[in-house]
């Protein structure tokens, strides 16, 4: 994939989202608790990328590659914190919760990217 800027990273985030949202329509068949609950393990997924592309694309120039790579580093820690913070609010705010549908869908919204990353070169 080509980072020569902040598009295919932000394609990758719209493409979380849309997998997100279908995966939750899906679970809508099995109820709207592990509907609800998958919907949340998306966006939590989502919005942490989302926080990792904005913290490593803002103000990018490519002239500074080293400096590019720390800004990676630094976003991947807090994009941990940040989805550790997500999965603690959800757990303690959204009853009744299904950790099924909200692991579930977070790990495949995770691994969405993989599918189409090559297409984006």
């Amino acid at each position: 994939m080509n980072l020569a800027g902040a598009r295919p990273a932000w394609q990758l985030v719209f493409f979380q989202l849309a997998v997100s949202l279908l995966a939750s329509l899906i679970l809508i068949f099995l109820g709207w608790v592990h509907a609800w609950s998958g919907l949340v393990g998306g966006l939590i997924a989502t919005v942490a990328n989302a926080f990792f592309a904005l913290r490593v694309f803002a103000h990018y120039r490519a002239q500074e590659p080293g400096r590019l790579l720390g800004r990676f580093y630094g976003a991947e820690f807090q994009k941990l914190l940040l989805t550790g913070m997500l999965f603690a609010a959800a757990i303690l705010w959204v009853k009744p919760l299904s950790a099924g549908a909200l692991f579930g869908v977070f790990l495949l919204v995770q691994m969405a990217p993989m599918l189409i990353a090559h297409k984006l070169d």
